[in-house]
């Protein structure tokens, strides 16, 4: 059975396939530096941080804090038209790196920078799972 998504959807190589496995399973998972024990997003095969070459997909807490945000008033195509406004923001989490997408759930006008963010799952579709950020509870 094919359902139908409307939205934009990533598209990845080979490289990213841990990362989206592990949002289907509703974990977000990093790359974690064999070497320097440093998370990077997005997967890289060379760490930024020690050059190092050998990695662990490696499951993070899912939690962070707004690093900047903004709010989008105009849809990209018809299929984002009920969502506007709709806010694509920043996330700095504590293991390190900053994560963008949606932060859905809350007010554009509340959202502050530093505001505590959790991650949040959403299957589109039985192949995809995204992951947005919703206010801390």
């Amino acid at each position: 059975m094919t359902v139908s998504y409307e939205k934009f959807v990533p598209t990845y190589t080979a490289m990213h396939i841990p990362f989206w496995e592990g949002l289907k399973t509703h974990h977000l998972v990093l790359q974690r530096c064999d070497s320097c024990t440093k998370f990077r997003f997005t997967p890289k095969e060379i760490c930024p941080y020690c050059h190092g070459r050998e990695w662990t997909w490696t499951p993070v807490s899912g939690k962070g804090t707004v690093y900047t945000f903004s709010v989008v008033h105009r849809a990209p195509m018809p299929a984002y038209q009920a969502d506007v406004p709709y806010v694509i923001a920043h996330v700095e989490i504590p293991e390190g790196p900053r994560i963008m997408s949606n932060l859905v759930h809350v007010d554009p006008e509340a959202i502050t920078i530093g505001m505590p963010v959790q991650v949040l799952f959403e299957d589109v579709t039985p192949e995809l799972t995204l992951f947005k950020w919703e206010p801390a509870r």
